[in-house]
């Protein structure tokens, strides 16, 4: 059997066990299993015990529960409420109103986290109850939710973006610099299709508060202060260099406790649930990470990415076509690998190909980033659809539905930034210089 028929028998297995309701996590270890078992001469057990290790034991990783916790500890005070009250007469005017905050959210949060999943897991944790409860249309919540989520591994730090640029041998401070704008165009993307929904199906929408002076809007923006000053805060001693993402988490994990003590809606009842709920989001995402380690190690031992990868090099494409049947490949691989595996196991090969078709290495650096955020809303393997499928009970595919125009927005994103590359080369330039 040829490697990528092996890789089409995978998938199909997949798809077969998640359609009859299997977990995901031990959907992606049986497939991982399957494909060294039968395929490889390679020792499944022992790469089961050492992906999951692996995938599990790391210190970066240990930031995931505590900004889970940040956001559970917000939820289940007041606090979360209170960001809102203060949100809603500056946004009382523009079309969408608070669904915006989603994109706000992950936005300003993707920015200390680096992190795509505990993004989307804590603006959805803090977000979504409070759109439900003020009548605001479920769907498009939940698309947004999906895909603004991924701004945590665009707008910078990055673990993705420092995997690529020790791959690529690139500067990490240009590859950071690189991604600002960018992820400023795709959060003025999703806004804008959310302006664009919100305008065609004004009966979706809750009806406007009446009018508020400009005091009065300051007046509540007051309610703000608490969870902004924390956001700062947290962001400010990682951008200064005082601290990890790690430890921020753990900052923001001491101020959202010291908020809520403040505020005296802290207490051993809400703060029990919090933790217990931090305990099950975190092992459910870490179970399905293990799980990926797995059938990631499953596609190195069979070569199913750099087969692909060694297809593409054999076509000898002009540049542009060879950008388009590179992003159709990473697509591909993005159903069944994470975005990390998806740089590591490619890119001895894709770079080379990159060089010398005469693009620059930050630029695609960010054009990967791009791809692997539309991987985590990519079924069946979209992470970012299990984190959500898992937080509210919805089916995947059901969310994946309601994910699709904010799909279309990345794309857009992508399509632009291939058309005016200055788009990301712009802010390194500036900063660093052109020849640098």
């Amino acid at each position: 059997m040829t490697t990528l028929a092996i890789g089409g028998l995978l998938l199909f297995i997949m798809l077969l066990l998640l359609s009859g309701g299997v977990w995901i996590a031990m959907t992606l270890a049986i497939c991982g299993w399957v494909g060294q078992a039968f395929f490889t001469t390679t020792q499944p057990g022992k790469n089961l015990f050492s992906a999951f290790w692996e995938s599990n034991a790391s210190w970066e990783l240990a930031a995931l529960p505590l900004f889970v916790w940040m956001g559970e500890i917000l939820f289940r005070t007041k606090l979360s409420e209170e960001m809102f009250e203060g949100l809603r007469p500056w946004l009382n005017r523009i079309p969408g109103r608070l669904m915006h905050t989603t994109v706000l959210g992950c936005g300003i949060f993707g920015s200390v986290s680096g992190s795509s999943a505990a993004t989307c897991a804590t603006i959805s944790k803090v977000a979504l109850p409070e759109l439900m409860k003020r009548g605001y249309d479920e769907k498009i919540a939940l698309g947004s939710l999906a895909t603004a989520g991924t701004l945590g591994i665009l707008i910078p730090p990055s673990i993705t973006m420092v995997v690529y640029a020790v791959a690529a041998d690139a500067s990490i401070i240009r590859i950071f610099l690189a991604g600002f704008l960018p992820g400023f165009l795709l959060m003025a993307l999703f806004s804008g299709y959310i302006i664009w929904w919100s305008l065609r199906n004004p009966d979706k929408v809750p009806a406007a508060d009446p009018p508020s002076s400009f005091i009065e809007k300051i007046k509540q923006s007051g309610n703000l202060i608490p969870c902004g000053a924390l956001i700062v805060f947290v962001c400010w001693v990682l951008i200064a260099g005082y601290a990890t993402a790690t430890e921020c988490a753990a900052y923001g994990v001491v101020g959202s406790l010291a908020l809520a003590l403040w505020s005296r809606s802290l207490t051993w009842e809400n703060f029990w649930e919090g933790l217990m709920g931090t305990t099950r989001t975190s092992c459910m995402i870490m179970f399905i990470l293990a799980g990926a380690a797995f059938l990631t190690k499953t596609m190195a031992f069979t070569g199913i990415p750099r087969e692909l990868a060694d297809w593409v090099n054999s076509m000898q494409l002009s540049p542009m076509a060879l950008i388009a049947v590179l992003t159709v490949v990473y697509l591909i691989l993005g159903t069944a690998l994470d975005g990390i595996s998806m740089i590591v196991l490619t890119s001895a090969v894709v770079l080379p190909m990159i060089q010398k078709a005469g693009f620059d290495l930050i630029w695609f650096g960010i054009f990967i980033v791009l791809l692997v955020e539309i991987a985590e809303v990519t079924p069946p393997v979209g992470f970012n659809l299990f984190v959500l499928q898992n937080m509210t009970g919805k089916d995947s595919n059901t969310i994946a539905k309601a994910a699709i125009p904010f799909f279309l927005c990345l794309v857009v994103c992508i399509v632009l930034i291939t058309v005016f590359p200055q788009i990301v080369t712009y802010l390194p330039d500036v900063v660093m210089g052109a020849d640098k």
